[in-house]
C-alpha cells in the first residue's frame, strides 16, 4: 500500500545530464564573479559550509539523538526545527521542518513535485537526483517501485509506504528505524550508521 500526502506534481522535462549541469554552474559562477556580485571567496566559503558545516551529519547526528532519548524522539516529531535547535541545528531552509518516523509497518520518503525543496541544516544541498523530473513524477505514482528498481530498496507489501511532498514552506525528512543488534553503542556509533538516503527514505540505515 502507498499513500501520497500532497497533490500531483507538474509535468516537467527529462533532467540535463551532469556535465550539462556543471558547465551551467560555472558558468553561472564565472558570470556572477565577473560582475562582482560574488568573489572566488565567497564561493569557496559556501562550497566549504556546505560540505562541512551543515548536511547529512547534522541529521545523523538528529536520529542518533532521537534513537537514544525517548524525550527528545517526541519533542522531534511535534516540532522539528525547535528540537534540532536543541543541538545547535537550524538556519535557512530549516525554518519549518518536519521529521516523521518509519516503524514497522509504515515507510515514509520525501519528494519534491515542484522543484527541490530540501531541508539544507540535517541534509545539506539535494543529491542531483533528487531535482529529476522523472524522480519528483516517478516518485508520486509508483514509489515501491521507484524505490526497488532505483535504489535497490525493496520493501514487503505489507509495509505502507507514504510519499510526503516538500514545499518553500514545510520541508520533511525521515526519521528510519533503529537498526536491530545496536543496543550499546553510543550516540556517535549511531550517527554513523544514518546515511543521507535514509533521511530522505529511499535508503536504510547502514547495518552494524
Amino acid at each position: 500500500m502507498s499513500t501520497m500526502q500532497s497533490p500531483p506534481p507538474v509535468a516537467a522535462s527529462y533532467p540535463r545530464s551532469e556535465e550539462q549541469i556543471a558547465a551551467r554552474v560555472k558558468a553561472l559562477e564565472s558570470l556572477l564573479i565577473e560582475k562582482g556580485m560574488l568573489t572566488t571567496e565567497v564561493v569557496d566559503r559556501l562550497a566549504e559550509v556546505y560540505e562541512n558545516e551543515v548536511g547529512p551529519h547534522l541529521g545523523a547526528k538528529v536520529v542518533a539523538k532521537a534513537w537514544t532519548d525517548q524525550a527528545f524522539h517526541d519533542r522531534l516529531l511535534a516540532d522539528a526545527s525547535a528540537a534540532c535547535q536543541e543541538l545547535g541545528i537550524g538556519g535557512v531552509q530549516g525554518e519549518d521542518m518536519i521529521a516523521v518516523a518509519d516503524t514497522d509497518t509504515v515507510h515514509h520518503v520525501i519528494v519534491c513535485t515542484l522543484c527541490s525543496c530540501y531541508p539544507w541544516p540535517v541534509l545539506g544541498l539535494p543529491p542531483n537526483w533528487y531535482k529529476y523530473p522523472a524522480y519528483r513524477s516517478r516518485m508520486v505514482r509508483d514509489p515501491r517501485a521507484v524505490l526497488r528498481d532505483d535504489f535497490g530498496l525493496e520493501l514487503p507489501d505489507s509495509v505502507e509506504i507514504r510519499v510526503w511532498d516538500s514545499s518553500s514552506e514545510l520541508r520533511y525528512w525521515v526519521v528510519p528505524q533503529r537498526p536491530a543488534g545496536t543496543d550499546g553503542m553510543s550516540e556517535e556509533q549511531l550517527a554513523g550508521l544514518v546515511t543521507r538516503d535514509s533521511l530522505i527514505g529511499v535508503g536504510l540505515p547502514d547495518i552494524p
